[in-house]
């Protein structure tokens, strides 16, 4: 599901409308791939999770509470895939939720709580076709166009460390780029480059 909006107020209501938020539900991705490393860290999952990010291009700062006593909170994750939306675009896409999961844990690991820079979100064909053909590291079929990638960076830790936590989960997909200053973090299949 995407939708197109130009206000943040607009998305929400778009998303949320409906048996109190129930849309939001039926329509995130769901990946088996990170669902099963996530399953097998359940204990760590208990409780609220919160995230903070940080978009580096729109300037966008949003904390959210998106699960709390064992609950998906529908307008946090609204919230937050508003901030993770293709810029270019101003179009949102509903994030899968594992990838804020894995986020979660992956700070977990880290032992931090500093916000998370994002440099890339959900992408639209559109703009993955315009940066893929300026850049031989865009794939064609991206993760980010499914709403299961997002490339990061956490000031204060440094770039191979975050890379090095992100391989160890074995949860998905992870890239390095250190010229480009970002790991790449996905819920598709374990695999790296």
């Amino acid at each position: 599901m995407s939708a197109v909006c130009s206000s943040r107020r607009g998305l929400l209501k778009n998303l949320l409308k409906g048996a109190g938020g129930l849309a939001i539900a039926g329509a995130v991705p769901n990946s088996a791939f990170a669902s099963g490393y996530l399953k097998s860290h359940s204990k760590e999952l208990i409780g609220d999770r919160a995230l903070t990010f940080y978009n580096r291009h729109t300037g966008e700062r949003h904390q959210a509470s998106y699960w709390v006593d064992g609950v998906y909170q529908p307008q946090a994750i609204a919230e937050l895939d508003h901030l993770l939306r293709d810029h270019r675009q101003n179009e949102v896409k509903v994030m899968d939720r594992n990838l804020y999961d894995l986020l979660y844990l992956l700070q977990e690991r880290l032992e931090t709580t500093n916000e998370i820079h994002i440099i890339s979100g959900f992408r639209s064909a559109k703009t993955n076709e315009m940066l893929a053909a300026r850049s031989g590291g865009v794939a064609r079929k991206s993760y980010h166009m499914k709403g299961m990638a997002m490339d990061i960076a956490i000031p204060g830790i440094d770039l191979k460390h975050l890379q090095k936590a992100a391989l160890s989960m074995r949860a998905g997909g992870v890239g390095y780029y250190a010229r480009s200053g970002f790991v790449h973090v996905d819920t598709g299949r374990v695999r790296s480059w």
